[in-house]
């Protein structure tokens, strides 16, 4: 009985030696760190909005002053949208959370069971949402599928939705349309939200790679969803990726090594295209030019295009991007485009026309939560 159980364990232990060998010629043999377990990510598109409808304003992050909150419910009026605010909204716990784990969930199921709202802005990001993972189910995300807008912590929410089969926009947030709301970011943020899909032209970038690709948008910031991996919030395991990072006030060593991280968990490999936005106030300890030089050298081997340059993150312009969407990246020697293939008026946005009051790098900190 003995020998026969060795001999069983025996049997196991080499199958699964051989499991993780793969052979790439009769002398030599690879092992296969990371199997291929892509997901399929078919998202649905929100209902645009109308005139009159319900737009709830939540915080699922780091709380925001209520006089922020104030100002947007006024810009959302000014654009014939109707602001309510969440329950919790303007509580404070453990000194920058905008409420306990339960009350930002809370808040986020209040938004999202309502059937009279109809979209869902983030107030601001921080940090707080990978706390969100676990109390959320993709199939409540799904049922009631609504935009929700936010950037940098909320790419956590973004991710959640694009596993969920929802699609979402990575736009601004209270934080700045308390300001006034008549930039051009939020604007195309207001449009967006109303059926005006932006296809963005950009200028060439020392860079850029070029080719032409179509995959779903996923990401964001990238300290924000790469330790998601492995997680229910984890859309880089989609298939045909089109990625979007961003980053703010990261050395390029910490850049560099989450993009790694991604790189050994197969995520480069199901990659069509990147899309490279800001990288705000970032490390330059190393001698690169840039941070898009760093990655550039990364990213060469892949032969896909990658879209440097692209106006979105915690810079003083942060242009929509409609994520869990099917894009079209087409990069060239003179330029490139970036195009939403899904329904709704298509607009043409000229990124170099468009411009914006200098934010000080204070105030992006803040508003980031790299400092208090």
């Amino acid at each position: 009985m003995r020998k026969n159980m060795l001999w069983m364990l025996t049997a196991i232990l080499v199958f699964c030696g051989q499991a993780m060998l793969t052979s790439c010629s009769d002398d030599e043999e690879t092992i296969v760190l990371y199997p291929n377990t892509s997901v399929s990510l078919d998202c649905v598109k929100p209902n645009y909005l109308k005139a009159g409808d319900k737009v709830a304003l939540i915080s699922p992050s780091y709380y925001t002053p209520m006089e922020n909150v104030e100002n947007t419910a006024n810009v959302l009026r000014s654009w014939g949208l109707e602001p309510v605010v969440g329950p919790n909204v303007g509580k404070v716990v453990d000194g920058r959370y905008a409420g306990t784990v339960a009350e930002r969930v809370s808040d986020i199921r209040w938004a999202l069971n309502d059937p009279s709202i109809k979209a869902i802005i983030c107030n601001r990001g921080g940090y707080g949402t990978i706390q969100l993972i676990n109390q959320l189910t993709l199939d409540e995300l799904k049922a009631s599928p609504k935009w929700l807008v936010g950037f940098s912590d909320i790419s956590t929410l973004h991710g959640l939705l694009s596993r969920a089969g929802v699609m979402s926009i990575h736009g601004t947030m209270s934080s700045f349309l308390a300001k006034g709301g008549t930039d051009a970011t939020s604007t195309l943020m207001r449009d967006l939200l109303l059926g005006q899909v932006p296809r963005y032209e950009l200028p060439a970038h020392k860079q850029n790679i070029e080719g032409k690709a179509s995959g779903v948008l996923v990401g964001g910031n990238i300290c924000t969803f790469a330790p998601n991996l492995g997680s229910q919030a984890d859309a880089t395991r989609g298939k045909d990726l089109i990625l979007f990072v961003e980053e703010v006030e990261e050395s390029m060593h910490n850049i560099d090594r989450q993009m790694r991280i991604l790189q050994m968990n197969g995520v480069l490999d199901r990659c069509k295209g990147v899309v490279l936005g800001e990288f705000t106030d970032c490390g330059k300890e190393f001698t690169y030019e840039s941070v898009e030089a760093m990655l550039h050298d990364l990213l060469v081997p892949y032969h896909i295009p990658v879209l440097c340059g692209f106006p979105a993150g915690h810079g003083d312009v942060n242009l929509p991007l409609v994520m869990g969407a099917p894009v079209t990246i087409d990069v060239r020697s003179n330029g490139a485009t970036l195009q939403f293939d899904i329904d709704g008026t298509q607009h043409e946005v000229r990124t170099a026309d468009v411009m914006a009051t200098k934010t000080p790098a204070s105030v992006r900190m803040r508003l980031a939560g790299k400092i208090e």
